[in-house]
């Protein structure tokens, strides 16, 4: 197996484990938990922050994911300091299910659910800028990159990533003001990234 097929197949791992995590976080309510809510229907429906928090996360590391892929497949040949980068990279993944718990936990409560989309966005933020130090390191110079790469959808993934950073900025900012306008942000960048790289013809 070559080195860079070792390393994604690593990466899938860690992605793997970090989605799979996302859903042990929402708990089944309890006996006395579903009394007071009257029933077990409104108990499930009372648990909507772990959904919430589990929808956003999962669509976001699977759209990681992806492009993850696409970004392996520039990607000729891998260094030391590659793959030291890298797996800072895949710590600030694994790390994501904390603060998705996080976020389900307090988004009910008003006097927190600021602090906790904050913590959240924070934590994307630290994702994207770990995403851009893998990407940059690679293609800066065609360090890593594979001879013959198309030169045009290089260039938007080094465009696209670098909005990463900055809009999730824009969402850490914003949570202080309006949860919903960060949370949406977010919905935003999911389908922004969704958009496949431009090639050249």
């Amino acid at each position: 197996m070559s080195e860079t097929a070792r390393l994604e197949a690593f990466s899938d791992g860690v992605f793997a484990i970090a989605i799979t995590l996302l859903i042990i976080e929402i708990k089944v309510p309890s006996h006395e938990a579903t009394e007071h809510a009257g029933g077990l229907i409104p108990a499930l429906i009372h648990v909507w922050p772990s959904y919430v928090g589990y929808v956003i996360s999962f669509v976001t590391l699977g759209i990681m994911w992806i492009n993850h892929h696409a970004l392996c497949s520039y990607i000729g040949r891998v260094d030391r300091y590659f793959l030291f980068i890298h797996v800072l990279f895949l710590m600030c993944i694994a790390f994501l299910p904390f603060p998705t718990a996080v976020l389900a936990e307090y988004l009910p409560h008003p006097e927190e659910r600021r602090a906790a989309v904050a913590w959240y966005s924070a934590t994307l933020v630290v994702i994207a800028l770990a995403y851009n130090a893998v990407w940059w390191y690679a293609a800066f110079g065609g360090r890593l990159l594979k001879p013959g790469c198309d030169a045009a959808a290089v260039r938007t993934i080094s465009r696209r990533y670098l909005i990463g950073p900055v809009a999730y900025g824009v969402s850490l900012a914003l949570a202080f003001v309006s949860v919903v306008a960060s949370l949406s942000v977010h919905a935003l960048l999911a389908a922004f990234f969704l958009l496949p790289e431009r090639k050249g013809r």
